[in-house]
């Protein structure tokens, strides 16, 4: 039986000896090494940056006129082509003159024979009034001569109204551009009979400049208002889908009222849009520039994580590790954030692999080499 026992605590002996290698090592391996979580990094930087407004927007032309015949007839010409730019002055239409200058032929025949009535009549007029003054012929008599003088002359008024009246309708027959403008459609080409002030011969948009309309919400208006007061707003002006440089141009209207259905206040932009970039109709993109505020810091926007106690970054310290801050942060301007308090500039903050970090864990910058080369470039700015 001692033999036995013996034999069993050696044997739980060299077990003991033999799994103490595993235990010692499996044990080393639970131990979690020193951890350095890569990440990409980036510098606050402090920056002017304007207050703008977006908003979408729509071409207008400045001015748009649909042309109408002021008188009927037939069109004998038409002088230009369908999507030609015109000049103010410039010939369009030609409307059948002959009916018109037959008119004014018998207005002025009416006008010429009633003048020399009336120069007759008067010649009498004064022969009586000598003759009634020496009593040969009765004041009746007289009157009459008169009231007839008079009568005359009144129709001879009437007469050269009536030849006014010709001359301006067969001045209507030739029909001009009131403005400068790039035609449309024709509706109505030679040898169509035309009634007055009827259907538009075609329509005429003027192009150089364009106004560009947008609507942005209520609460704007009185920073609208502000700054407007100190002096031009300008705006810019994008076409989606076209990479061309913005057309810039000038605030110019502010409607009298707020839609109380939409809730937004109508603007006016007038561009010059000398190459003819924008088109009336168009959908476009509007950044209103208000003012420019001065030395603002900003961080990348995918930097600013949002958690339980709000919106925060990962500032990257001296000794390489992370601390929690809870930021501020302002408005978007394109991919960057405005942070009012929180980060100062050129403090490291995490833009990727926040996810991995908690504070105090120690970080290697995977871009650090990037950030580098960037800092002469900013140093030079700086310069400038």
């Amino acid at each position: 039986m001692s033999i036995m026992h013996a034999y069993i605590t050696r044997l739980i002996a060299v077990s003991l000896l033999l799994v103490a290698p595993f235990v010692s090592a499996c044990s080393k391996a639970k131990q979690p090494p020193p951890r350095v979580v890569p990440v990409t990094a980036v510098q606050a930087d402090r920056k002017d940056v304007p207050l703008q407004i977006r908003a979408i927007g729509n071409v207008e032309a400045y001015n748009t006129v649909s042309i109408k015949s002021q008188v009927s007839g037939e069109i004998n010409e038409v002088f230009f082509r369908e999507g030609q730019e015109v000049g103010a002055g410039e010939r369009l239409f030609q409307i059948d003159r002959r009916p018109f200058e037959a008119a004014l032929h018998q207005a002025e025949s009416s006008l010429a024979r009633d003048r020399a009535q009336a120069t007759n009549a008067a010649v009498d007029a004064e022969r009586y009034a000598q003759l009634s003054g020496k009593g040969y012929v009765s004041k009746q008599e007289f009157d009459s001569v008169r009231t007839n003088a008079e009568a005359l002359q009144a129709i001879v008024k009437a007469d050269e109204a009536a030849v006014e009246n010709a001359r301006l309708q067969l001045g209507y027959t030739q029909i001009a551009s009131p403005i400068n403008g790039r035609t449309g459609s024709i509706q109505f080409k030679k040898g169509s009979i035309v009634k007055a002030n009827d259907l538009p011969l075609v329509t005429i948009n003027q192009l150089v400049p364009v106004n560009v309309t947008f609507a942005v919400p209520e609460q704007d208006l009185a920073a609208i208002k502000r700054y407007r007061a100190s002096g031009e707003l300008h705006v810019e002006v994008n076409m989606p889908q076209d990479n061309a440089k913005p057309v810039r141009g000038t605030l110019t209207f502010i409607d009298n009222a707020v839609n109380t259905t939409t809730g937004t206040i109508l603007l006016k932009a007038t561009v010059p849009n000398q190459d003819h970039a924008l088109w009336p109709g168009q959908f476009v993109d509007v950044v209103l520039t208000l003012t420019r505020e001065k030395n603002r810091v900003l961080v990348p926007s995918e930097a600013v994580q949002t958690g339980q106690q709000g919106q925060y970054v990962y500032v990257i310290k001296d000794d390489m590790t992370v601390e929690l801050r809870v930021v501020k942060p302002g408005r978007v301007f394109g991919s960057w954030t405005v942070i009012d308090t929180g980060v100062a500039p050129g403090e490291m903050v995490v833009t990727d692999g926040q996810l991995r970090l908690v504070p105090g864990v120690k970080v290697e910058i995977k871009n650090a080499k990037q950030e580098e080369e960037k800092k002469p470039e900013a140093k030079t700015e700086s310069k400038k």
